[in-house]
């Protein structure tokens, strides 16, 4: 276990034109685990990983228990929860805000943010939905709605002005509601212009019967789909031939964007904003029935059309290329290159993995691509100080690396605190890595001696089932009693329980605890009995007996006979051992106090033993 932990200086990547992050991906080099998510240490993205968290997790507690169409309803669900945990983390960064750790404002962060969700959703239309019921198009529809152009501000100020139908942005807001498929938005606008405009009022009539009859929905197949909207396409054509909107160039230009004509929509550029924009509204004037295997020529001459020759594709552009040809490994690959976060990658992937999309797909070295991420993100939050316990669970849901990578991260925990230290524990002792569990003890064991707390230390030792340690913290427990006449720590000797046969100083130290509570109870032939039995059972260390011996005193003291004959010659017999010995005899006898003592033990057994013949002869003589 390590015991600092240094973080990494914050590297964040720079988004291209349209908001994406680049980089080469250099960085992430080394195979699994051998780079460091620098996204991990934004304090403002937080809630993204711990929220997201939740729903991995009951992702992978669900999943096995549903099937059939309940099942891929709760795929698409649990997308849409990821989803909604990256709008929520979006809703909570403040636009130009930095924090002291991070050196770019969240408005960097929200534009990545918004990256992520805008390609996470195409992929929950294109894959994770798949054959959902309806119209791709109209799901397709809903994505740039949500994604691409915000008009709600533009319709208020429009709206609240004096006269709308004059304001400068109205057309503009008529203009992006049509190429967003928002008849009835675009049609209630358009009212204001003829209550407004008397004279344009059979136009507007026209174009509002066009714009009302669009057939678009989902309650008919493809193919009454196919025939309605042909019979409508011709009917808006007939309209642009006969001049219809001729004096009114901002319904001709309405028209002829419903009539499917590009270079009206290209016309409106600025409004579309991206590439993909132009495809949907293309596509719902040009080809509303395409089918998902169509998807990617219409994409790519879309692209070609909107960049032209002046620009080349961003990072964000390969990315909805590749979903748009439903090659799903080069989404993985790309967004992997281009994002700064191992975050999106590994819970996009698990996602895919469940909907059995990568089930073939296997690396060199073994392991699949959703337990490569994974592993690659969670290794990334074990370098967070406060992160690291999300990564355990993402972990164990890696069946082939996954118990390794825990192995080998959780020793490098550092154990700053004792809280921190039992949360390491509890997840080793939980998941039988008792090669981890000894090692954390024993490190807290070390710590905890170093710095004089004896207690703690004994009780890490205890845990980890360290013999040696043990006894080496016993004797501590035993000096420290000699110098200070007392036992620190009465709670934890007086409970050792079953754990004191960890080792025979360990055994000791319990019944001599013991031996002290039932003199203090005047339990005293117990007491004196088991005195003895620490003596002559040669448990307690023989360093130890003069001490022993000399807490036989007040035993052999007391008015009451204590120690037997028997006991009272055994106790003689450890004296003389004690004092018998070449050259601790002589250390012994040069040392007046312990003289002392030894004189005044061999006169209180003397005494005892006098007082003990004496009142056995009495007891045989009556």
């Amino acid at each position: 276990m390590e015991e600092a932990d240094t973080e990494p200086p914050l590297v964040v990547r720079d988004w291209g034109r349209v908001g994406g992050p680049g980089g080469t991906g250099t960085d992430r080099e080394g195979g699994p685990g051998g780079a460091r998510d620098q996204d991990i240490y934004i304090q403002t993205l937080r809630k993204l990983f711990n929220e997201s968290h939740g729903v991995f997790i009951g992702l992978q507690r669900c999943e096995e228990e549903l099937a059939g169409k309940s099942r891929k309803a709760h795929l698409v669900q649990v997308s849409k929860n990821y989803r909604s945990v990256i709008r929520a983390c979006m809703e909570d960064m403040h636009p130009g805000t930095t924090t002291k750790s991070e050196t770019r404002p969240c408005s960097f962060q929200v534009s990545i943010l918004s990256a992520m969700e805008l390609i996470w959703n195409l992929c929950e239309i294109l894959f994770v939905e798949a054959a959902a019921a309806g119209p791709l198009l109209l799901r397709l529809l809903d994505w740039i709605r949500l994604h691409v152009c915000d008009v709600d501000s533009m319709v208020r100020e429009v709206l609240s002005s004096e006269n709308p139908s004059k304001h400068k942005l109205f057309w503009n807001v008529v203009d992006v509601f049509v190429l967003q498929g928002r008849m009835d938005e675009a049609r209630h606008l358009l009212s204001k212009e003829a209550s407004a405009n008397p004279t344009s009022m059979s136009m507007y009539k026209v174009l509002d019967d066009l714009m009302m009859k669009m057939p678009l929905g989902n309650t008919q197949t493809l193919t009454e789909l196919e025939l309605k909207w042909q019979h409508w396409h011709e009917e808006c054509q007939r309209y642009l031939r006969d001049g219809t909107f001729a004096s009114n160039p901002h319904m001709e230009s309405i028209c002829k964007i419903l009539a499917g004509d590009e270079n009206a929509m290209l016309e409106k550029k600025e409004l579309l904003t991206t590439w993909y924009h132009f495809l949907v509204t293309r596509l719902l004037y040009s080809h509303p029935t395409v089918k998902p295997m169509e998807l990617h020529f219409y994409a790519q001459s879309s692209m070609d059309l909107f960049l032209g020759e002046e620009s080349s594709p961003e990072p964000l552009d390969t990315i909805l290329m590749a979903a748009f040809e439903f090659e799903l490994h080069q989404v993985i690959k790309e967004c992997s290159i281009a994002l700064s976060n191992w975050w999106f990658v590994a819970h996009l992937t698990d996602l895919l993995d469940h909907c059995k999309l990568l089930q073939s797909h296997n690396l060199y070295f073994g392991s699949n691509m959703r337990e490569f991420l994974l592993l690659e993100y969670a290794s990334g939050l074990f370098s967070h100080h406060s992160l690291w316990q999300l990564g355990v669970d993402y972990f164990d849901h890696c069946r082939e690396y996954g118990r390794v990578y825990l192995e080998l991260h959780i020793e490098r925990i550092p154990l700053n605190t004792e809280q921190k230290a039992l949360k390491v524990l509890r997840i080793c002792e939980q998941r039988h890595m008792h090669e981890q569990v000894r090692s954390i003890c024993k490190i807290m064991a070390m710590k905890a001696l170093r710095n004089n707390r004896l207690g703690s230390a004994l009780s890490w030792s205890i845990r980890a089932k360290d013999a040696a340690f043990a006894t080496l913290i016993s004797d501590r427990f035993l000096k420290d009693y000699c110098e200070r006449g007392c036992f620190s720590d009465l709670d934890l000797i007086d409970n050792l329980g079953p754990s004191m046969l960890l080792s025979d100083r360990l055994t000791f130290l319990g019944k001599y605890r013991e031996f002290h509570r039932l003199y203090g109870e005047k339990r005293f032939s117990e007491a004196a009995k088991l005195l003895l039995m620490l003596m002559t059972a040669h448990i307690a260390p023989c360093s130890f007996w003069m001490t022993l011996l000399t807490d036989a005193l007040p035993l052999l003291e007391q008015k009451e006979v204590i120690f037997s004959a028997e006991q009272t010659y055994e106790l003689m017999q450890c004296l003389e051992d004690l004092t018998a010995g070449k050259p601790d005899k002589q250390k012994l006898l040069d040392d007046d106090v312990e003289t002392t003592k030894v004189e005044m033990l061999r006169l209180a057994l003397a005494r005892n033993l006098a007082r003990v013949i004496v009142k056995e002869g009495t007891l045989e003589g009556s």
